[in-house]
């Protein structure tokens, strides 16, 4: 579900599952030595990097659209420019492993080890990989159903479970807002505006269509689950349920989930500072002072929501 998010934005329980997980972090947490294997077991690297290519268009796409910013080709390419170098698996591994440790136990780390090893949970993570390196016009061909597996109704119901159990609309749809959050708060800390009132401008218009977005993107996120796992027998299906609504693999998604969402707010709070410290650049040229608020140095758009 990686891959999807990022198309989103294109931007995980973010802020309620690691507020949970950290309050019994101090007494359970897990080093990073230990968190990092369970970060390689399910390949979550590999799952970011075929993603993060494809993010500097996607974030000029989103600034560009914006008709509020009537921004420059100037602006843009600092848009561009700063994505590069904000959308990096070195500036998300660091806060996405931090988080993970945080957030597990040694006894989850132990069954979620022995579920991703074996052989269901091997197949599982070569599945997810393999969609994530799927080119864009096929995924949006699955997510608009024009591309889909055979799907009985049986299968359905299962995948229906699955991702609920998986958390996977909300989580997709809480990353997203806090990822737009993390833009446009770095966007007003390097433009030298006021990053409190950036934060609220973005919550409000996130928590007005929060609903409205949980409920356009769960069928497109079924489909995507389908296609995904479409070499995954009904039995194997089951597995993977038992294993998620365990206790092990509700603490393990609860912890994957925040590790995602720290990682994305990194990336997304670099790519926004730069893109500001480039569009205060930009102003000081025309003479304008630091923090003026003008067209030459507008807000992250206020609802972070790129064309899909």
């Amino acid at each position: 579900m990686i891959r999807f998010a990022l198309l989103l934005l294109s931007a995980q329980l973010c802020a309620t599952a690691s507020a949970t997980a950290t309050a019994t972090a101090t007494a359970t947490a897990v080093d990073i030595d230990t968190a990092a294997q369970v970060y390689q077991a399910a390949a979550i690297r590999e799952q970011v990097r075929a993603s993060l290519g494809t993010m500097p268009a996607r974030m000029r796409q989103l600034f560009a659209g914006d008709p509020a910013a009537k921004l420059s080709d100037k602006q843009l390419a600092a848009v561009t420019s700063a994505a590069e170098r904000g959308f990096r698996i070195d500036v998300f591994e660091p806060p996405a492993l931090n988080s993970l440790a945080a957030n597990l136990d040694a006894a989850t780390v132990k069954k979620t080890l022995a579920f991703l090893n074996g052989e269901l949970g091997r197949r599982m993570v070569a599945a997810d990989v393999a969609v994530a390196r799927l080119d864009e016009s096929v995924i949006d061909k699955v997510t608009n159903g024009e591309l889909a597996a055979p799907v009985s109704p049986k299968r359905e119901a299962l995948l229906t479970q699955l991702e609920h159990a998986s958390r996977s609309t909300e989580s997709t749809v809480q990353i997203y807002m806090s990822m737009g959050r993390a833009l446009a708060i770095g966007t007003a800390i390097g433009s030298g505006l006021d990053p409190v009132a950036a934060d609220e401008r973005v919550r409000k218009s996130g928590d007005s269509s929060r609903e409205e977005m949980e409920k356009s993107l769960r069928q497109p996120l079924r489909r995507y689950l389908a296609y995904g796992y479409r070499d995954l027998s009904d039995a194997d299906l089951r597995g993977l349920l038992g294993f998620l609504e365990s206790v092990a693999g509700r603490r393990y998604i609860t912890a994957y989930i925040g590790s995602l969402g720290a990682g994305f707010d990194a990336m997304g709070r670099r790519c926004g500072e730069q893109i500001g410290e480039s569009w205060r650049e930009l102003a000081q040229t025309q003479n304008l002072a630091p923090g003026t608020p003008s067209a030459d140095l507008p807000a992250a758009p206020s609802d972070a929501a790129p064309p899909h």
